[in-house]
């Protein structure tokens, strides 16, 4: 439960948390913050203590949605399993079809299809049809699409159709919030396609804080730097949410210079969990580098400058799978760093990476927080980063870890060399870890959740 007990902190309301989808080991720093902030608010007493609402609209097969939950409830992910849903599980009818409330909302006028889409049929357990969905491929902006969902009745035929995603979305909404009455509703959208679905819902009962969870702007990540299709979009329509949650001051600051104050900007920090009992066996000259092996992430720059340390004894293990395995494999080949640095694969158990670790280097091109570094503060593991947007500037203030120029190989080499050879340097950054880790305690950040709920469900709705 991450250690936060303030049952009397949180308004009475009914709490949703909106997620495209919830998959483990997958998105990363994205599926942690949300798992974390849903157990946060459940320790603070939300449904005495069962969680929010965990919202999902990914369209797998009940199945996979099962074992997903089971896979969280076992990691201790989730307070209560029956508290996550997925909207395709629940557009199933009990007889065939679609469930009674997407038939009702289906209209008849939303039968037709353009001649060249192609559609994806779901099907129940017995395989049969209870709604398509359209395909379009390629297309970043697929959730806008105004292409018709069919829906089907009983008798495998399409009785009608709703207005795209949008509409399919929105019509599960409103079947789950009819049964809260006149309960004020506090929705936290996890995810900006959402987000821009959900906009212009107007019921007065409800509240949206909008989180973010990474950067905003496009290379060279100045605070005025362009925008891509999504993120412009998306700002047109920010000033419609109740609260937009930034994870730290430094890009909420930039946000409110460049934007002004139409939108209600707040610091909500994600918190990653703190650990529990732990035998720490920490590995001398141990260098680690945790997160997906994604381009941003540029671990061929860890790497270089992990080899130009030189550090006798010391060695390397890159933790993460990603579409950069392979070209990370050949560097290391090239190099003749095989004895040196290896590709280690998944961890589900970060936690016991870092207990082993003496220091984590990241030298990506840009952050939304840098949970990774957080944790590693956590564990009292010096950090040697990159100082770049948003996140490393941010956690490693208050010390823990040593900040060089974005880019610099040659600096990051140093300050790592410095940390696993200067024993004073390597203690002191230790006793500072958990002082820094401790601005983005579970505590806090409810806490700052708190007063957001507060502020907006004192303010009329934005829509």
């Amino acid at each position: 439960m991450d250690g936060v007990a303030l049952d009397s902190v949180l308004p009475g309301a009914e709490y949703l948390v909106l997620s495209s989808r919830l998959v483990p080991d997958l998105d990363g720093g994205y599926t942690i913050a949300t798992l974390s902030r849903a157990r946060q608010l459940a320790a603070a007493g939300v449904a005495d203590g069962a969680g929010p609402l965990l919202l999902t609209f990914d369209p797998a097969d009940a199945a996979s949605h099962a074992a997903q939950r089971a896979t969280f409830a076992r990691r201790g992910a989730i307070a209560d399993p029956a508290r996550m849903r997925n909207l395709f599980d629940e557009a199933v009818g009990a007889a065939g079809g679609a469930a009674a409330w997407l038939r009702d909302t289906a209209s008849a006028d939303l039968t037709m299809r353009a001649p060249d889409r192609e559609y994806r049929v779901l099907r129940d357990a017995e395989d049969r049809p209870f709604v398509a969905l359209p395909v379009i491929p390629g297309d970043p902006d697929w959730h806008l699409t105004e292409e018709p969902v069919l829906i089907y009745d009983e008798t495998a035929r399409v009785i009608g159709g709703v207005a795209g995603f949008r509409g399919l979305y929105n019509a599960w909404l409103h079947e789950v919030t009819a049964a809260f009455g006149h309960t004020p509703i506090v929705v936290i959208c996890e995810s900006r396609q959402l987000g821009e679905l959900i906009a212009d819902w107007d019921d007065p009962r409800v509240r949206i804080i909008h989180t973010i969870h990474t950067m905003h702007l496009e290379p060279p990540y100045t605070p005025d730097a362009a925008m891509n299709a999504l993120w412009t979009r998306w700002f047109a329509l920010a000033d419609r949410f109740d609260a937009v949650a930034w994870p730290t001051r430094t890009q909420r600051d930039d946000v409110a210079r460049r934007f002004g104050e139409r939108i209600r900007n707040v610091v909500i920090p994600n918190a990653a969990p703190v650990p529990g009992a732990r035998s720490v066996e920490r590995e001398p000259g141990l260098v680690v580098v945790l997160g997906r092996l994604a381009p941003g992430k540029r671990v061929d720059h860890s790497i270089r400058a992990f080899l130009a340390a030189d550090v006798t004894g010391s060695r390397m293990e890159i933790w993460g799978g990603g579409a950069e395995h392979d070209a990370l494999q050949m560097l290391i080949d090239e190099l003749g760093a095989g004895s040196r640095v290896m590709l280690a694969g998944h961890t589900d158990a970060p936690g016991r990476v870092l207990d082993r670790a003496s220091v984590v280097v990241t030298s990506t091109a840009f952050e939304g927080q840098g949970l990774s570094i957080l944790e590693a503060l956590l564990h009292d593991v010096p950090v040697v980063a990159y100082d770049v947007r948003y996140g490393p500037g941010d956690l490693l203030g208050a010390g823990g870890g040593i900040l060089v120029p974005d880019g610099d190989e040659a600096a990051l080499a140093e300050a790592v060399r410095a940390v696993l050879t200067d024993r004073e340097l390597y203690d002191r950054l230790v006793a500072e870890a958990p002082v820094a880790a401790s601005a983005w305690s579970a505590e806090r950040a409810t806490e700052a959740f708190a007063a957001t709920v507060r502020e907006v469900l004192a303010a009329p709705p934005r829509r």
